[in-house]
């Protein structure tokens, strides 16, 4: 069977893990994760992971599985973010003792939906249990964030996709991923802006690196 995450090793013998795809309670296509596959492989090694995600969500219970395992896990999680982490991925996010994303990451957070079937009584009973389910997920972005629970809500209200800078100032993230290669200060960039200072107006910035030539 084709996985979407993958475990591997590094030379200094910390371990990588790859989430890729969707998140899922149970197998259907043979290539999604399911809570007792990960936990077997979480599991099986120790040290200090990091872990990559690239995915868009899925299942939101097998989601708070994978994030409550991730929490439990004695070595330190370290979560970057390459592509996007949407939905119920964001909220694995929060299992990272550090959140990293890439300059052109995304973190999507959104109210929980569903797919009902039934009378008034029954949608009604859906709409409620997806009240309860939106205040399971508020509690992984409250502990990350220290948002207040309004705050949050708004948010995942207003369907809040959020870059790397937007996610840093609101708490889901704790830095950026940089280049050692090449950083503001080794390609001539004013200092103003290799020590991070905000400069809203890309004029402003364009001037800022003219004024140095």
């Amino acid at each position: 069977m084709v996985k979407f995450y993958n475990f591997a090793s590094t030379p200094s013998g910390e371990r990588e893990l790859y989430i890729d795809g969707d998140i899922s309670d149970s197998v259907w296509f043979g290539d999604e994760c399911t809570p007792g596959q990960f936990r077997k492989e979480l599991f099986s090694g120790t040290g200090n992971i990091t872990l990559w995600i690239n995915s868009r969500g899925g299942d939101c219970i097998a989601a708070s599985q994978i994030y409550t395992m991730l929490m439990n896990y004695p070595g330190e999680v370290t979560v970057k973010i390459d592509g996007m982490a949407a939905s119920a991925a964001s909220v694995v996010a929060m299992a990272g003792t550090k959140v990293l994303m890439s300059p052109t990451a995304l973190l999507f957070i959104h109210n929980p939906w569903t797919i009902a079937i039934g009378d008034k009584a029954e949608m009604l009973k859906m709409g409620e249990m997806l009240d309860e389910v939106k205040e399971s997920i508020l509690n992984a972005y409250e502990i990350k964030t220290g948002l207040s629970r309004e705050k949050i809500s708004l948010l995942m209200d207003d369907e809040k996709a959020m870059s790397v800078h937007t996610a840093i100032a609101l708490g889901f993230a704790d830095g950026m991923l940089t280049d050692s290669k090449c950083t503001a200060t080794s390609i001539g960039y004013p200092e103003e802006v290799a020590n991070g200072t905000p400069v809203q107006s890309l004029y402003k910035r364009l001037s800022l690196i003219q004024s140095k030539i």
